[in-house]
Formats: C-alpha cells, structure tokens, sequence
C-alpha cells in the first residue's frame, strides 16, 4: 500500500485536484544517446560513485541528482557536470537509470 492509497483511506471524500502527478517529474528529462557513466572511486579513503557524461540541460541533470540522492536516503553533490554519491551504489544507480529510460555504462572494477 502506497502512500497515495493510504491517503485516499483517511479522506475518502477527497478529490485530488488535476495538476501533475508525483511520477511524472522524471518524464522531464532529456533522454540522450550516449551511455551516462558510471565510475568508481575512493576519495580520502571512501568509496564514492560518480556519473557523468550526460549532455543535456544543467539544470536536468541537477534535478537528476536530487531524485538518485533521495532514493537512495544518501549524500551526494553536483560538480564540474558530474553527480557525485557517497558510497558504491553503482548497480542501484545504473538500475534506476535503466528504468528511466537512459542508457548506462560501467566504467571501472
């Protein structure tokens, strides 16, 4: 049970009003070509994920950033036109990617 179906169960009344659905943000995006890269690197004696490559819009791509950073519950920032995660969620990411609709690439271990 979603959350949606948990707030249709406490106000069956409610009609919700006709503006844009939760999952149609991610439809926003450029989808390219080109595979996004997905690399793998230790900074400081940490493990991080780092995807770059993608040639649309900054702003798409910051966006791209905020929804893996919140799906994932991790930290992470965009610099110099790449996402930067902290951790190894390389496959996660590249999943969640695919599902979008994007190509990937592993690059690296």
């Amino acid at each position: 049970m979603d959350l949606i179906d948990q707030l249709k169960n406490l106000f069956p009344d409610h009609v919700p009003a006709e503006g844009k659905n939760i999952n149609e943000k991610n439809q926003d995006l450029w989808l390219q070509e080109e595979p996004i890269i997905c690399k793998y690197e230790k900074r400081k004696g940490k493990p991080i994920t780092i995807l770059e490559g993608y040639k649309g819009s900054e702003r798409d791509f910051k966006n791209l950033a905020q929804d893996l950073k919140k799906k994932l519950s991790v930290g992470g920032t965009f610099k110099n036109n790449s996402i930067i995660i902290q951790g190894d969620y390389r496959d996660k990411i590249m999943t969640m990617l695919q599902e979008m609709g994007f190509k990937t690439k592993r690059v690296g271990g």
